[in-house]
């Protein structure tokens, strides 16, 4: 395990002690470690000299910065109107059903966790799903199938 105090003030000797700081430090974070420790964002709130609390809601509006352990692969399915009315729900249940979960939640190898989140971006080429950070558009079932099999033989 990595020493969180000592890791929060490296990012905060890079990115600064202002309140602007605040992203890209928790960005940094998440980005080597996967998510945020309660640990991790008490040590911040020290650093930038702001409220544990104001750490928390920063990191828990934004779906980007994960809050709990996360699998390996985290798939993100994107739950705009526009997804929605190009195929969405056909998405979700494959991919729950390959995967053996429901939205929210991990498989239990930590392989892969199945959240929906706000607009990826892609809303042009619904159905779309991001896997970590890699965008996968124009979805079918077939389509997720054959892209989670990929990632399954990794």
């Amino acid at each position: 395990m990595y020493q969180v105090g000592n890791f929060v003030k490296k990012l905060s000797n890079k990115h600064g002690r202002e309140r602007e700081s605040l992203m890209p430090i928790l960005q940094a974070i998440v980005q080597k470690h996967n998510y945020l420790t309660d640990e991790a964002m008490v040590e911040v709130a020290r650093e930038l000299d702001i409220s544990a609390a104001e750490v928390y809601g920063t990191a828990s509006f934004y779906t980007f910065l994960d809050t709990q352990v996360k699998g390996k692969y985290i798939i993100r399915v994107c739950k705009t109107i526009t997804c929605s009315m190009k195929g969405k729900s056909d998405i979700i249940h494959i991919l729950e059903d390959m995967l053996k979960i429901k939205v929210g939640e991990t498989t239990s190898d930590k392989q892969f966790s199945l959240i929906e989140t706000n607009c990826i971006g892609w809303c042009h080429k619904a159905p779309a799903i991001l896997i970590n950070e890699m965008p996968y558009t124009e979805l079918t079932p077939e389509k997720v199938s054959a892209i989670i099999k990929d990632y399954m033989h990794k």
